[in-house]
């Protein structure tokens, strides 16, 4: 066992007093050491009841023989942080939460991990940290929230944020406005719609690093505290077997996640998180590849907050295996990859069940008959930009306006509040992608301003940095290269006619390229500078936003 290194022979001596002055037994020593990774906080509702679920997780892994080791990890609340500096810091916390897991399980020696997680970039950072250690693990998540209620129709996070634009447009007062601010959000756990950490969620799932029932057993439910005993227990059987994450998340599972989140019209995110997986595991997961698995996978889920339904829905439909079952029984889906119960895919989802065919429709009846991403390419995104094309309305799913240039998402949120943005308008937002923010902002103020005051039928938006999982309308985000690279979107000027076709994956900026290179040799890089030591050695490391804005291997 690693943990021996940390344990055994007289010259541990020392190590072994450290231990015993923490309470620990001789006997509770020799056991396999489990690190058990919990990034409570009392910030996040989605991660304000996860001491509860780690209590559950040791019980279970003591219970079969292992030695729980908890450790704590930061994370930020995207909401919170969304639309001022604090979203600066969202993505750049992924890594530094992945590396606070490897210093803690290289740091001691573990064997073993069950990595807690929720909300949106804890998710993807513990499962790069796993699959950078490759020891044998289990995720759990601490579940999504319960969507609220008010005068008789459900809502969730994605209504207050638009209910601000509404606010703006004179549409509802201040007491509606409070009304809803108390509803949306009733309970703990990761907000209510198919929004970037439920769709992550859901993507361990399907990827086989965590258990069936992770991305949709309600977090009040006590199922998810079944779920989190189940895996501290099943920890214990994939060390046994010595099944490790990179045995679990093949090239082959990393494809299957890609089908299965456009099955469900996941968050626009998932094409930024899992290239970055895939390049820890040494898998190539390309934009292309995503538009090639959207192309002939339809999109059968119609989520909150492009459809009408909740994660707690998808759940009593059958969860995440039912939707793997639909895909695999229609030739979608490998049944071939190992998971984290031990069994494959096909052994898992074979009992699996659709209970409600309007949730999780046929395949040959989906809610649309691609996948709910798409990625653009053209001159001003060469390298691609990415769509949730499900969550766009028919009649600007292709669209031609004048371009309304903005260096700052502050800047654009002043001028849609200030009502200045005309329809038919087409908002850029740059220099916030992941080097020029730096740290690729969300901008769901911006997008659920436009939808608050009905403008998201007849504006389009266009960025370098991200739109949240709660985003809707025509937003095109992660355009590359950013402009802080040089990109095109960069050399946009006040007024230039953008041409957007989503069926036809083009994204054209309609300026002569004689005028485009003009451009370019008179374009300087105006100063950046976020303010902070931290965001500035991120900038200096990381990656396009194609590439999954992961840091250079160097």
């Amino acid at each position: 066992m690693r943990s021996d290194s940390a344990k055994k022979g007289i010259e541990r001596a020392p190590h072994r007093s450290l231990l015993k002055a923490a309470g620990y037994s001789d006997w509770e020593i020799e056991r396999p050491w489990i690190g058990v990774a919990n990034p409570y906080n009392a910030i996040i509702p989605g991660h304000i009841h996860l001491n509860r679920l780690a209590e559950a997780v040791k019980l279970a892994v003591y219970a079969f023989g292992g030695l729980p080791l908890e450790f704590p990890v930061i994370g930020v609340c995207d909401g919170i942080a969304m639309n001022h500096e604090g979203m600066k810091f969202s993505l750049p916390s992924r890594e530094l939460i992945r590396d606070s897991v490897e210093v803690m399980v290289r740091g001691h020696g573990l064997d073993g991990l069950v990595l807690i997680t929720n909300c949106d970039k804890i998710i993807p950072g513990m499962a790069m940290a796993a699959l950078s250690l490759n020891i044998p693990t289990v995720m759990v998540s601490g579940g999504p929230m319960l969507a609220g209620a008010r005068r008789g129709k459900r809502i969730d996070l994605t209504h207050v944020f638009e209910a601000v634009g509404r606010r703006v447009a004179g549409t509802i007062d201040d007491d509606e406005l409070r009304e809803i601010e108390e509803n949306v959000c009733p309970t703990c756990g990761s907000c209510a719609g198919m929004f970037t950490a439920n769709t992550m969620n859901c993507m361990m799932e399907a990827l086989g690093l965590a258990l069936p029932g992770n991305g949709t057993i309600p977090a009040v439910y006590s199922a998810r505290d079944r779920l989190a005993k189940e895996a501290g227990r099943q920890v214990m059987t994939l060390l046994e077997r010595n099944i490790r994450p990179r045995d679990i998340m093949t090239e082959t599972a990393f494809m299957n996640a890609v089908s299965v989140d456009m099955a469900l019209g996941g968050s626009t995110n998932t094409a930024l998180h899992l290239p970055a997986l895939a390049h820890v595991a040494g898998v190539s997961l390309t934009l292309d590849r995503f538009d090639e698995v959207s192309k002939k996978t339809p999109h059968i889920c119609s989520m909150s907050p492009g459809g009408k339904y909740y994660i707690e829905d998808l759940y009593a439909a059958g969860g995440v295996q039912a939707v793997m079952k639909r895909l695999l029984d229609g030739g979608l889906l490998d049944g071939t990859p190992m998971t984290a119960t031990g069994r494959t895919v096909a052994e898992n989802v074979r009992s699996a069940e659709v209970l409600d065919d309007e949730v999780i429709r046929p395949l040959g009846n989906p809610y649309h008959a691609e996948g709910g991403l798409a990625v653009l390419k053209g001159n001003l995104a060469p390298e691609g930009a990415v769509v949730k094309q499900s969550a766009v309305d028919p009649s600007m799913l292709k669209h031609s306006g004048p371009a309304r240039v903005f260096n700052s998402e502050e800047e654009a949120s002043k001028a849609i509040l200030g009502k200045t943005i005309r329809d038919g308008d087409i908002v850029v937002i740059r220099y916030e992608g992941p080097k020029g923010g730096p740290g690729m902002r969300e901008m769901l103020g911006p997008t659920s301003s436009l939808a608050g005051m009905g403008m998201d039928k007849t504006v389009a938006l266009i960025t370098d940095g991200r739109f949240s999982g709660a985003s809707r309308g025509a937003s095109i985000g992660h355009v590359s290269p950013e402009a802080a690279e040089g990109g095109p979107i960069g050399l946009v000027r006040e007024g230039d006619v953008i041409d957007i076709d989503i069926p036809a994956r083009t994204l054209t900026l309609r300026v002569p390229d004689e005028e485009l290179a003009k451009r370019k040799a008179e374009w300087t890089l105006p100063e950046l500078d976020s303010g902070s030591p931290f965001l500035e050695r991120y900038r200096s490391f990381v990656t396009s936003g194609a590439r999954g804005a992961v840091y250079r291997d160097k």
